[in-house]
Parts: structure tokens; sequence; C-alpha cells
């Protein structure tokens, strides 16, 4: 079930109504944007990228990659993004996805390798990240950080369409894994995102 190649998402298609609408990943993170930081640590682990983008691709231009919009409408979230990368990768001969959040710029080198490595070890179709919430003291998933093998489209096509749209809901009912991502407590956790101004205070002070 594993391949030599894999295909990297970026999903930057939300709507982030938080911070005004704008687009998280093209916000200022020290000298450069919060994506050029994603994309820094994603392009090693994967043999090529997209970014799952909405509305007009123009604004991504300058990275020079290319631009997927969903294929369904409505701005049906994530999923929606993780199908677009599906439908793509299929389209180019790759055999898995291997997705990740815009705003989400501290996420482990090794991430997609650890996941590809328990995808085999488990014949597990999707594998998503997770690591450890030290004030709630238990595990927590992070459901846009994951390996999606491309026998799903049709079935995830099918659950978009019938309403499904929670991540972990879909991913439990076709049999997912997950690997764990440990930080120390009191460190900024692997998968922090920015979601608001004041979270991207924080990412900007832990990216100095």
């Amino acid at each position: 079930m594993m391949s030599d190649r894999i295909l990297g998402v970026v999903l930057a298609g939300g709507l982030a109504t938080r911070m005004g609408g704008s687009d998280k990943g093209l916000l200022q993170l020290g000298q450069q944007t919060i994506l050029d930081e994603v994309l820094n640590r994603f392009r090693p682990q994967v043999d090529e990228v997209v970014l799952n983008v909405n509305g007009d691709a123009e604004r991504f231009a300058s990275f020079g990659l290319p631009c997927i919009a969903d294929s369904l409408d409505g701005h049906l979230g994530p999923l929606a993004g993780v199908l677009a990368a599906l439908e793509h990768a299929r389209d180019h001969q790759f055999d898995w996805v291997a997705s990740v959040a815009a705003d989400t710029p501290f996420f482990p080198n090794d991430f997609v390798s650890k996941a590809r490595y328990e995808a085999k070890e488990s014949q597990a179709p999707i594998v998503l990240a997770s690591s450890f919430d030290h004030e709630k003291s238990k595990w927590m998933r992070h459901p846009t950080f994951g390996i999606w093998h491309v026998s799903l489209e049709d079935n995830l096509r099918d659950a978009l369409q019938g309403g499904i749209r929670k991540i972990v809901i879909w991913t439990d009912s076709v049999g997912g894994s997950e690997i764990q991502c440990a930080h120390e407590p009191g460190s900024l956790d692997p998968f922090f995102n920015v979601n608001t101004p004041e979270e991207l205070v924080v990412a900007q002070q832990g990216a100095r």
C-alpha cells in the first residue's frame, strides 16, 4: 500500500474569519510569511507540493506552486481540500497525499516519515498526527496533519456530499491510525496554529 512518491498539500482554503478574512499563511512571521516557514519544513518531506486555495489564486503566485481549489462548492472545510488533493494525486500518479495546515509553522520535520512508517506497519489508509496537551493531560489529534491513500477519494466525496464535515468522524469510520509527536512541558506545541491576532503574537515570539 506504500508508494515511493507522495504529494504534499498545504491546506490554505479556509475563510480565516477570526483573522478578518485575511490569508493566515501570508501573515508575517519574522522576516518571512507563515507559509514560507510551512513550506521550508514541508518541501523536504514530500516529492511535490500543491496549495489548496479558494478564490483568486494570484495572491499565492509568488510561491511558484500549483494551486488547486475545492472541487465541491460551499466551503465545506479541510476535508474538501483533502479531496481536491486526492483528485490531483490520482491524476498525477501519486498514491498518497500528505496534508499540513497553512497556519501551523512549527510542525515536526519528520512528520511525514513517521506517518508513512505507521501506515506501513498498521496498513491504515489514513494516519493523523497527535501531540500531548500537558494542561489536559491527554493526546490531541491534529486532523489537518495526516497522510491519505488515494483509494479513499470516492468514499470521502460521498461523505462530504452526505454532510460529514468533522475530519475525525470520517477518518475513524475508515480505520485511520495516528502518530504521537511529543514536546516538553512549557514548550510550544509543534502543531500550534494561528487563528487570532493574539496567537500570531505567540507565533512571532516562538519564531524568535
